[in-house]
């Protein structure tokens, strides 16, 4: 498997940040033909599986993850997420960190997924473009 990394800085804090990038169901919007397809409790944590589904009409697939480390930034600490994928299609894992950096903070998004059938390269550039602009449709500024 072949990893890849995204980094972004934005100008409001780790708390708005780390509720921008655990928006589940913004997150599948933002993906082309993706929708979340379970019910995803609150507040997440370690144990804590929820399915994506990928296709369009019946061609698709599901793509379950397990968040397997959960920890919310606090105060003006740093916060961390990992979940695993687990699905038919896609296997891998991914780790979400949100650091504080001056008056914003730090979003750093690493992934390693192995796409069944697509070598792993292709696999790691189609998934730093699709989560790229994914994760920065989550974090554009509204205002």
């Amino acid at each position: 498997m072949t990893a890849f990394r995204l980094e972004r800085t934005v100008a409001y804090g780790t708390a708005e940040a780390w509720r921008r990038v655990t928006d589940w169901r913004a997150h599948a919007a933002q993906v082309p033909w993706t929708a979340l397809t379970s019910v995803v409790p609150e507040p997440p944590g370690p144990g804590t599986v929820f399915t994506v589904r990928t296709g369009v009409g019946r061609a698709g697939f599901d793509d379950p993850m397990e968040i397997v480390e959960w920890s919310p930034p606090s105060g003006a600490g740093p916060g961390r997420f990992r979940l695993v994928k687990r699905g038919r299609v896609i296997r891998g894992w991914a780790v979400v960190e949100v650091r504080p950096e001056g008056s914003g903070s730090v979003v750093v998004w690493t992934e390693e997924a192995r796409l069944r059938g697509v070598p792993d390269r292709l696999s790691a550039w189609v998934g730093r473009v699709l989560f790229g602009r994914a994760l920065d449709a989550l974090l554009r500024d509204a205002g």
